[in-house]
């Protein structure tokens, strides 16, 4: 299994790459090549380029949840399938897989929109779109988790001013119920993926230990979404110091307190734009 970042917050040093405050992640496992989000712009398909990925023949694109910063490249990839489509350049549709909720509008005051800039029906008409909640395999080993189920008191959030308008025109609170995450089975324990860990990542690493049935945890990557000094945080430093993955590739979305503080209890490892990591297949 291969992971590579495409999009992150901060590049490699001495690396002539693109970073920007959003997240995607190239994966290959078991012969299946899988985009996990897209960042926020053309970003993600100018990283590949210059790292010699293909996104032309991918076999997934996996939506980790339905905000900008991770949907936003979207566009740009679909212009990217219509190019060789009208040039006739060998290529390959990926499918789409996200959350029903992933495509709903939520407006976050005061901007209007914090969700995907195309919708679900404008998107079918390019790409086959797999709306699911439940654990998808994508290949023998990596499983996407679906909507992961909240156990981690300390890991729930207020919404605060965030909304999300739901199919019958009613606006509510927006928990971000779509957040899920990629579970990676290795020879040497799950490696985890995650966009921003909505949902907690104490909580999304119970749940993937539930779906794949491996307890040791090789390595997380991807946004925590851990800002600063609280109660998540002091409830995730307890977890993952009982847990004790053996790295942790923390992005996007997590502070540098966080980080300081992470730094204390897990192994962890720089990251950013370019970074590619090699596990051993199951």
């Amino acid at each position: 299994m291969k992971v590579t970042i495409l999009v992150d917050n901060t590049a490699l040093f001495d690396r002539y790459l693109i970073a920007e405050h959003g997240f995607s992640a190239f994966i290959e496992a078991d012969g299946c090549r899988v985009l996990f989000d897209t960042g926020y712009s053309d970003a993600v398909i100018r990283n590949a380029h210059q790292l010699g990925i293909d996104l032309l023949h991918l076999d997934y694109i996996v939506l980790s949840h339905g905000h900008l910063d991770h949907t936003g490249g979207l566009y740009h990839l679909i212009r990217l399938f219509l190019g060789a489509v009208q040039e006739g350049r060998d290529h390959r549709l990926p499918q789409l897989i996200a959350h029903p909720h992933c495509f709903y509008p939520r407006p976050k005051p005061p901007l209007p929109d914090i969700g995907p800039m195309l919708t679900a029906e404008a998107i079918t008409r390019h790409l086959l779109v797999n709306l699911i909640s439940s654990p998808f395999p994508l290949s023998p080993n990596l499983i996407v988790l679906g909507e992961i189920k909240r156990t981690h008191s300390f890991e729930v959030r207020s919404p605060g001013s965030r909304r999300i308008v739901m199919p019958d025109g009613t606006v509510t609170e927006d928990h971000i119920l779509d957040d899920t995450a990629l579970a990676c089975r290795t020879k040497d324990g799950l490696v985890i993926i995650t966009g921003c860990a909505h949902a907690g990542i104490c909580t999304t690493i119970t749940y993937a230990r539930k779906v794949t049935h491996e307890e040791r945890i090789l390595d997380i990557v991807g946004g925590l979404h851990l800002l600063g000094k609280g109660m998540q945080l002091d409830g995730t430093l307890e977890f993952l110091r009982t847990v004790q993955p053996s790295s942790l590739h923390a992005c996007h979305c997590t502070s540098l307190g966080a980080k300081i503080s992470l730094a204390g209890v897990v192994s962890l490892r720089e990251t950013g734009v370019g970074l590619s990591l090699v596990y051993h297949d199951r």
